[in-house]
């Protein structure tokens, strides 16, 4: 019997040898209103891929609020400023930016929110009840900058960097309060057995952790523990997704309970991840999207594929694939990086 989806991507997530690689593209809102029907002709020429695709089902210019160009206020009343139609935007507005704010500020009711928008618990938890009835993959998960970003929009960066620095005894009461609106959030996806629960946001620069590994285990680490180690024990896997350089503070998201890490490859290093993290978590590798893939030539794309590959995978699995991709990458560049994970999803299993 053929393996399912399900059982595939849970084999590679645990080194159960899998039968091919997890591979996955994000394509923005604003690439589909770049590329329109060039984007549409080549996912058509990829059925491996996108067997279910169809001409002609796409609007273009569909764009959710969080994407669309102008100001929205989120449920803590962050207020985020969007230049590009269809790319995600900035924190302009700061709640809390003034500590005088703290003690009449009330925090979002988790039971009606989630950390945008308002969310009907019960028919998300029916969709994917569905889901395990059908024998899908089910996740469940916290908005992107659920604990430290979610400081920052409420704070201010600078604000918070202070706060950090001097050991602000009032930044411990804000961080127990967005601890235990997202406790609420990952309990009910719990409730109902999900395979994954996914966690978000971005803890690296260019070249470094954002905080020292020092800042980090005291002021960061306890609530992802705290948040990911019941997920541990309920059975999922926890997927942590961070853009930067995360290398200096990998070994304690790994203490925290991560399972799955999705760590940009080139800004972290190919050759670092395989000596500091392959085989001891799975890693879903975020292609690179700043020079190769919107830049670089199919030949370009398809070697790098290939070297990533090559080091970070092995027969027993432990190694996905994916990219967000962006204007203005071309579409023969997109058409490159389809053909070479469809070339190389199979490479460690073919053999």
């Amino acid at each position: 019997m053929a393996v399912t989806e399900r059982e595939n991507y849970l084999r590679n997530a645990t080194f159960q040898r899998p039968e091919w690689m997890p591979c996955n593209i994000s394509l923005s809102a604003a690439l589909w209103r770049h590329l329109r029907e060039e984007l549409e002709d080549v996912l058509v020429r990829h059925p491996t891929m996108y067997p279910e695709f169809q001409k002609g089902k796409r609007d273009f210019d569909a764009i959710d609020v969080r994407h669309r160009a102008g100001e929205f206020a989120d449920s803590w009343g962050c207020v985020w400023e969007n230049a590009i139609e269809g790319i995600v935007g900035v924190v302009r507005g700061h709640p809390l930016e003034c500590w005088d704010a703290l003690d009449h500020y009330e925090p979002p009711n988790p039971r009606k929110f989630d950390h945008l928008f308002p969310i009907d618990w019960n028919a998300r938890l029916e969709a994917i009840r569905r889901q395990k009835r059908r024998g899908a993959l089910t996740t469940g998960g916290v908005t992107h900058g659920f604990l430290y970003m979610r400081l920052t929009y409420l704070r201010g960066f600078e604000n918070l960097m202070l706060d950090i620095a001097t050991d602000d005894p009032r930044l411990e009461t804000l961080t127990s309060m967005v601890e235990e609106f997202n406790r609420y959030c990952i309990e009910q996806y719990l409730c109902v057995g999900v395979d994954v629960v996914r966690f978000g946001e971005d803890l690296g620069t260019q070249s470094a952790s954002v905080l020292s590994p020092a800042q980090f285990r005291k002021w960061i680490a306890p609530s992802y523990r705290a948040l990911m180690q019941p997920c541990r024990q309920a059975g999922a896997q926890v997927f942590l997704h961070s853009d930067g350089h995360i290398m200096d503070i990998i070994d304690q998201l790994i203490d925290c309970g991560v399972t799955i890490i999705n760590p940009q490859d080139l800004v972290n290093g190919i050759d670092n991840l395989a000596r500091e993290v392959k085989g001891r978590v799975c890693i879903c590798l975020d292609v690179d999207r700043q020079s190769v893939v919107p830049f670089g030539t199919p030949r370009d794309i398809r070697a790098l594929i290939e070297e990533e590959v090559r080091t970070l995978g092995s027969p027993e699995g432990g190694l996905e694939l994916t990219c967000g991709i962006y204007p203005p990458t071309p579409p023969e560049n997109i058409d490159a990086l389809i053909s070479a994970m469809e070339e190389f999803r199979t490479y460690w299993f073919d053999r």
